[in-house]
Order: C-alpha cells, then structure tokens, then sequence
C-alpha cells in the first residue's frame, strides 16, 4: 500500500511540473505574440492554455483516485482519472475550435501589414526545447508509476513541442513576405488541440464504457489455458479501473478434483495475471469439466 501511495505521488508531481511549465510558457507566449504581432505564437499561448486545465484536471483525478474504497465505492476511486479527462478533452476541443475561428479570421483579414517579429520565434524555440525536456521527464515517471493519464500528457508535450516548431516555421515565411503562413499555422494548432481532444475522449469513453482490447484478451486467454489443470477457458472479459485492469475469467476443471486442488489451480491463474501483466485483481469462476 505504502508503494501504491509513493507511486500516486510521483504522478502527482509530473502533474505539477506540467502545470507550472504551461503557465510560463502560456503567459509568455500570450504577451509576446500580442507584442510581437505572431498569431502563431497567440494560439500556441492558447494552446498551452488549455494544456493548463488539462493538467489541473489530471491532477484532482490522480488526487482522488488515491482515496481508498468506501461503502459507496467498493471498487475504491481509480476511474476519478478517467473522469477527469473526459472534462479535460472538452475543454481543449472548445479552446481548439475558438483557435481555428480566430485564425481563419486573421488568414482572410486584408489588413495584415508586417510580419511578426523574430522575438516571437524565439519563445517558439525556446518553448519546444523546454517541452522536449518535460516529455522526456514525464514518460519516464509514467512507465515507473504505470499511470496512464501522466502517459498522454507526456504524449502532450510531444505534440507541444512539435506545435512550437510549426509556429517557427510560419514565423520563418512570414519574414519572407508570406504573412498568410503564420495565422494559416495558428489555424492548424486549432486543429492539433482539436485532434488531441479527441483522441483523450475517445480513448476515455472506451475506458468508461468498459471497452477492453480483445487481442490482448486473446492472449490472457491463451496463457490461462496453459496452467495445469485448467480444461478450458469458457469465458474471459475485462475491464480498466483507472489505471488497472479487472479480469474474470471462468475455466473448466476436472470434475473429479477437491475443492482444495481446485482452488490451487484458480490462485494459479491468479498469479500467472499479476506476474505477466501485473493485473490488480483477477477473479477465477470455477465449473466441472463436461464428460461426454
């Protein structure tokens, strides 16, 4: 219990250091792109923005989700992260889609007179540097403390610092006389943000609908039908409870055996999950084995 709580506080702490980055690079990029006349460093400010309340949201979800279960959870609180990113994706779709509208505004206003100044791509690359330097950060802390919403804000970085380069590019042709270059940029990070929004909501609605991937149950079921004893595997099915996985499974045995061999056979099973695919909680069904 004592590592599950060191763990949940690891996750926390990328959480912070993904909030206090976005913070600083949003202001940043906010004022200087209102200074330096750059749409695409504005809705990169934007977008690093609605990163803000994307890592505040995983954080209240990490934060719940380490209470223990209760009388109204039985199952403890781990699906408080899947929640939390489910409101986190909606924010960043409405934030992306107001991106796109202000940049297709600007790409079709004909009032543009100068392009952005080269401060603006400075905070670009500046801001792709440190972006690198907190993906790199929070992929390795998510691989050690197996949190899954602390894996796609890592993924966020990465996108992030590929969004900061972008902006650099169409900072660079406007500087050649293509103004239309860098609100046409500001309009493609609307629809990164967009596109990043929905991949969250997609995958966290598969989570919450108790969606689970049946060739990695394929191979569960494989393995299951390998333990000594076990006749058949008649059913298997599984389900993500925040960041760990609920098996059950019912196998067939011979229906000969005592219950105590029976019950070896089932905590077999049992540690066969945990030691190959570290799951929390397997739960074995035992029934007699059919004799024809």
């Amino acid at each position: 219990m004592v590592k599950y709580v060191e763990k949940k506080w690891e996750a926390e702490l990328g959480a912070w250091i993904s909030i206090i980055s976005y913070i600083i690079l949003a202001i940043s990029k906010l004022i200087v792109g209102s200074v330096a006349h750059s749409d695409g460093v504005k809705a990169d400010g934007w977008n690093n923005f609605s990163d803000i309340i994307a890592s505040i949201a995983i954080l209240i979800g990490i934060k719940i989700a380490k209470k223990p279960r209760d009388h109204n959870h039985p199952y403890g609180h781990s699906r408080a992260e899947n929640i939390s990113s489910l409101v986190a994706a909606f924010m960043m779709m409405s934030i992306g889609i107001d991106v796109i509208i202000e940049g297709i505004s600007s790409l079709f206003h004909s009032g543009a007179e100068s392009a952005p100044e080269p401060l603006a791509a400075f905070v670009a690359i500046v801001s792709a540097f440190a972006m690198l330097a907190v993906y790199s950060f929070n992929a390795r802390l998510a691989k050690r403390t197996n949190s899954q919403a602390l894996a796609a804000a890592a993924k966020d970085h990465l996108s992030d610092a590929l969004v900061s380069i972008g902006t650099v590019v169409g900072i660079a042709g406007a500087q050649v006389h293509l103004l239309w270059l860098d609100p046409l940029v500001a309009v493609l990070i609307g629809g990164m943000i967009c596109k990043t929004a929905w991949g969250v909501f997609m995958e966290t609605s598969h989570a919450l609908t108790d969606g689970f991937d049946e060739h990695i149950l394929t191979t569960y079921k494989h393995e299951i039908a390998t333990v000594d004893g076990v006749k058949n595997v008649a059913d298997i099915k599984a389900r993500m409870l925040g960041n760990y996985v609920i098996l059950e499974v019912t196998i067939h045995v011979d229906p000969h055996l005592t219950v105590v061999k029976s019950h070896e056979i089932a905590d077999e099973v049992e540690r066969l999950m945990k030691q190959h695919h570290n799951i929390a909680a397997t739960h074995v069904h035992i029934e007699p084995e059919r004799i024809p």
